[in-house]
């Protein structure tokens, strides 16, 4: 809903200008269920400004999270309601003067309804405003992660060396065990070969030796 210029000009006025601000009148915001402390979504939100003052009308305005002011109604001291686009009724809003409390509904509360609600008097060219009547929805905050359970001496289990690995763990293994294969078969392959080859030249000499000893005979 888009803000009123002179309202908001009003209202920066007496921001900025403590001399305004008289003591004369007191105005005030507040829920009329006082049970309530934050509105839930579809409610029925009634607000209650109440004044010391019943002869002047009253606007209602609300300020968004990013602090833009909204003209929701301007309430007459005859109960005669003025809305956004000088229209007599809203859709969204009702509102009506009982006594010296002005009241505004929230037909359903909406997020688009969040923000902090105020009402203003402009009385002998002096304004008086309340303080914001905060409308929030809760905030939901998330659980923040447990730490896991310190574990006991029972709990901890030694790992079976019969359990399967993991595949790294196995490639490696793998690995380690062809290269010590090839550490321990290796010598002992050029030693057997070594071993045979003694053998054979034993065996051709020992062959030689016994013709010559035959040939000698004779």
């Amino acid at each position: 809903m888009a803000g009123s210029p002179a309202l908001l000009l009003l209202l920066s006025l007496g921001l900025c200008c403590p001399g305004i601000h008289g003591q004369r009148y007191e105005i005030k915001v507040k829920f009329q269920n006082s049970h309530i402390t934050h509105p839930r979504v579809g409610q029925r939100l009634e607000l209650e400004c109440l004044t010391t003052n019943d002869d002047s009308g009253v606007f209602w305005v609300r300020q968004n999270k990013g602090g833009t002011l909204h003209f929701i109604v301007f309430i007459s001291s005859l109960s005669r309601t003025t809305f956004e686009g000088n229209e007599r009724t809203s859709t969204r809003f009702e509102a009506r003067k009982d006594g010296r409390s002005y009241r505004l509904v929230v037909k359903s509360f909406m997020p688009r309804d969040e923000g902090n609600y105020f009402c203003l008097m402009n009385i002998n060219q002096a304004l008086y405003f309340s303080p914001g009547q905060p409308a929030f929805f809760p905030v939901t905050t998330t659980a923040a992660p447990t730490a896991p359970a310190p574990t006991t001496q029972s709990a901890i289990t030694k790992k079976d060396p019969c359990l399967k690995t993991s595949d790294s763990e196995t490639i490696r293994e793998k690995e380690m065990n062809f290269f010590c294969d090839i550490f321990i078969w290796v010598p002992l392959t050029g030693a057997c070969v070594l071993l045979l080859l003694a053998l054979a030249i034993t065996i051709v000499l020992c062959q030689q030796t016994r013709r010559r000893r035959c040939r000698c005979k004779r």
